[in-house]
């Protein structure tokens, strides 16, 4: 297998692409390349240039790829449709414009759902017909991802939103085809949710086309799912830490991959919350060197 290690924007603090608080794009670019990596995600559209010329140069100029790019938008809610395929559009193309492989869909945070993050015996659950309606959205962005612009699309589940726990997950890959819909597989948000991430990629990886290495600090998770904290308050108490210190197992989830000859890129995702004292390219470092000390290498 060859795998390659990459990183995203989140890393940096950047979720969404109007915060006035986030660095420049010419920075994150710079810090990413600066820490070993040698591809970086897009980061909410609109956050790096959507003129091919002026991302194309800078990514050269930092010796990047382009991996992919995520739309993060409620694909619950039918009155932000609008918004959603606008995004997942501009998406679309800003990935097709600088070869990048990988369309990833997450149905962000809900007001209805954030409370019960990681509680999933007690998260509100669509009717029937707003499920069918939720997936048809997502399936129509899959269709158009992979037919129109060739790109992998791969559904990941976030914590708050309507694909947070397992069983929601599994139902909506049994109801949307394969060939338009991978996974995109996220370690920490499966944490989270209070699944076990490797037995999941033992169940599904001959459908996980991407994935997204999160650690998850498993006291901040316990005390922020017992108070219902807000997920971005969550990000605050740093519930995401560096990879090897929380209570996804690194070890097997590389076992599982090598296993299944699993190639490509493997983006790993800190997130950050930018008010507070961060130091990113110092964590990118160090969580580069610790996928190295268990196996990922470059060409492993």
């Amino acid at each position: 297998m060859t795998i390659q290690i990459g990183n995203a924007p989140c890393s940096w603090g950047v979720e969404f692409a109007d915060d006035a608080r986030n660095p420049t794009w010419q920075s994150v670019l710079k810090d990413n390349a600066d820490a070993g990596y040698k591809g970086i995600e897009l980061g909410p559209v609109g956050f790096m240039p959507e003129d091919p010329s002026i991302l194309g140069d800078a990514l050269a100029q930092n010796e990047l790829s382009l991996i992919g790019g995520v739309i993060f938008r409620p694909f619950h809610d039918v009155n932000a449709w609008d918004d959603v395929k606008d995004a997942s559009v501009r998406t679309c193309q800003a990935l097709k414009a600088h070869g990048a492989e990988h369309l990833v869909i997450i149905d962000s945070i809900s007001p209805r759902r954030a409370p019960t993050a990681g509680r999933a015996d007690e998260a509100v659950q669509m009717g029937q017909a707003e499920w069918a309606g939720f997936r048809d959205r997502i399936a129509e962005i899959a269709k158009m991802g992979s037919e129109e612009y060739g790109l992998t699309v791969g559904i990941h589940a976030h914590a708050g939103g309507f694909l947070d726990f397992e069983p929601e997950l599994e139902r909506l890959l049994s109801e949307v085809d394969e060939k338009i819909l991978k996974i995109c597989f996220d370690t920490g948000h499966h944490s989270y949710a209070g699944f076990d991430p490797v037995a999941f990629m033992e169940r599904h990886i001959d459908r996980i086309s991407y994935m997204h290495f999160k650690d998850i600090d498993p006291a901040v998770k316990a005390d922020v799912v017992k108070n219902r904290t807000d997920f971005y308050d969550a990000c605050g108490q740093r519930i995401f830490c560096k990879l090897g210190q929380g209570d996804v197992d690194f070890p097997a989830v590389h076992k599982i991959l090598r296993d299944n000859d699993f190639s490509g890129w493997c983006t790993v995702e800190q997130d950050i919350d930018p008010t507070l004292e961060n130091d990113p390219v110092g964590d990118a470092r160090d969580n580069r060197a610790y996928l190295a000390s268990i196996g990922f290498s470059e060409e492993a």
